[in-house]
């Protein structure tokens, strides 16, 4: 379907262009056919001669119904826009052009009408000059006239062949409301363009942080159940009272869009700091603060669904006119504390990185909402910043406190700021290893000199006397503490057979090979006197041994090991 705005006329001349292609009446109130003159939303539909589908918004063109033009071109891919031979390139006309400018509308038909009461040529080349110097320079045009019907044949042909760039079925919905309406035994109506996406009967959808389902839908007044974009969309939905849904608002894929109060802009210089800020059918009041020549930051009086690289149109609303169109770079911009924090973020701002990318990590969720690409990676990291932290986290584990079991990944995910997600990944590349929930070299944690020290001469004493565990007078003298003979413990240089009982790593084969010698079964005692130390050493000894398989306690407290 093709969906296109008709604009640029104040008065009934572009409504009537769009009542004899359609033969549908677009002034839906009586005071507008009254007074001739278009103030709210028109909408018709008719089918071309090759058979497609065509449906029009028709927007009001006088100065005090700016906002409701705004509306209706804001979702609309493609203008007609009415001039007429006897009147002119009028002030509306300048207004209408300078809002689908701003908003970068590119694709369309320039239609000069009435052509009966005047000679076209004058006012087509002042259109044609004016749209020069607009977004719509290069749209083709036809000359018409209402009361004879001369020119509808070619502005049928030519609406057939407007070029259109092909909608994304695919993508997420962003419905913006322009009706709101309750219909006996559908309950509450919605309709809007639907320029994205797919919507379907059963869809829930996303309206006011609310989950609303998707009743029923019609189409140029068929029921459907499925619509493909492009195309006019009604849609009843379940759950939503009359007066709690209105022109501006939203419903949305769920989980696929970022609500933002806050967003940084592309924007021309000198703009007022109270505007309006136009998207879709939405007006929202913005204060704004210039960050540079040629951008500002947009604080939204409330939050909006935007993506990244949307083109939003600002208006004075003391003057009721369009000033400039925007592009949104940044859903959620850092906080400018710093003298020169302004400056230095419009010139974040123009490099040619998209400001949703210059973030350290971003999850590919996020990114998708903001309309970035995504790829199959659950996080983009910045390469230099992830290289940095590779760095930085030797330096954390290295300069843990000693004879800690290295650092708690808790500790480096709050020191170094990184996704949970992530950390193992980042270990791996630095050369590290997790033991126990926390981070190490991978020949475990060095120790103190001093330590170091301290285990080499209880090393001779136990190399002398292998099961004669110091007592714990020796490990005093030693300077060896409990933090310091756990730290030996988990660097493998000392076993811990039971409290305050330690030997060198070994001696569990050792005591097999002396204990396999002596005639099986044997005793307690008979084990102490082979391995030549005390009861405080063999009991716990064999036990240990017994728990590991070495040895094998039978019903009589005799042992054997094979």
């Amino acid at each position: 379907m093709r969906v296109v705005a008709t604009a640029g006329h104040v008065d009934h001349g572009k409504s009537t262009v769009v009542r004899l292609l359609t033969g549908m009446e677009p002034d839906r109130w009586a005071e507008e056919r009254r007074r001739g003159l278009t103030i709210d939303l028109g909408f018709a539909w008719t089918t071309l001669p090759g058979g497609e589908e065509i449906a029009f918004v028709d927007v009001p063109g006088h100065q005090k119904f700016v906002p409701n033009m705004l509306s209706g071109v804001g979702p609309v891919p493609a203008v007609m826009f009415v001039v007429a031979a006897d009147a002119g390139w009028m002030p509306q006309s300048a207004e209408h052009l300078a809002a689908l400018d701003a908003l970068r509308i590119e694709h369309g038909l320039l239609v000069i009408t009435r052509s009966d009461l005047a000679d076209p040529e004058p006012a087509l080349t002042e259109a044609k000059r004016r749209l020069a110097e607009s977004s719509l320079a290069s749209i083709p045009h036809v000359v018409v006239s209402g009361a004879t019907g001369e020119g509808f044949d070619s502005l049928r042909a030519a609406l057939s062949t407007l070029a259109l760039p092909p909608p994304d079925t695919s993508a997420d919905v962003r419905l913006w409301v322009d009706r709101s309406f309750s219909v006996s035994g559908a309950g509450t109506v919605v309709t809007g363009t639907l320029t994205a996406g797919t919507l379907r009967v059963g869809d829930e959808l996303l309206l006011h942080d609310s989950s609303v389902t998707v009743r029923g839908l019609q189409t140029l007044g068929c029921k459907q159940d499925l619509v493909p974009a492009v195309a006019r969309v009604a849609v009843s939905l379940r759950g939503v009272e009359r007066d709690s849904v209105s022109r501006g608002d939203a419903l949305l894929t769920p989980g696929r869009w970022l609500m933002s109060s806050t967003v940084d802009v592309t924007v021309p210089p000198e703009l007022p700091s109270q505007m309006m800020l136009h998207i879709g059918s939405s007006a929202v009041p913005v204060h704004v603060r210039p960050l540079g020549t040629l951008a500002a930051r947009l604080s939204l009086s409330r939050p909006l669904p935007l993506r990244i690289g949307d083109r939003v149109l600002l208006r004075d609303p003391g003057r009721g006119s369009v000033l400039a169109g925007a592009s949104v770079v940044d859903l959620d911009p850092p906080v400018l504390k710093r003298r020169g924090a302004a400056r230095a973020r419009a010139s974040e701002i123009a490099s040619s990185t998209p400001a949703g990318l210059q973030r350290k990590f971003v999850h590919r969720d996020r990114l998708r909402a903001m309309g970035l690409p995504y790829g199959d990676a659950e996080w983009q990291v910045d390469p230099s910043h992830w290289k940095a932290l590779r760095g930085r986290l030797v330096s954390e584990v290295d300069n843990w406190p000693p004879l800690q079991p290295g650092m708690p990944v808790a500790a480096a995910l709050q020191r170094l700021e990184v996704p949970a997600a992530l950390i193992g990944q980042l270990v791996t590349e630095a050369g590290l290893v997790i033991v126990g929930g926390r981070i190490q070299r991978p020949g475990g944690v060095a120790l103190p000199k001093r330590v170091e020290t301290a285990l080499a001469e209880l090393s001779r004493d136990l190399r002398a006397t292998p099961f004669v565990a110091p007592e714990a007078k020796r490990l005093t003298q030693l300077g060896l503490g409990t933090r310091e003979l756990a730290a030996a413990v988990r660097a493998g240089r000392l076993v811990k057979v039971a409290d305050g009982v330690f030997l060198l790593p070994g001696t569990v084969e050792l005591a097999r090979r002396v204990l396999a010698r002596l005639d099986q079964p044997f005793t307690l005692s008979q084990a102490r006197q082979a391995l030549r130390t005390t009861r405080r050493v063999a009991v716990p000894l064999l036990e240990m041994l017994d728990r590991m398989g070495v040895t094998e306690r039978l019903a009589d407290s005799t042992r054997t090991c094979p």
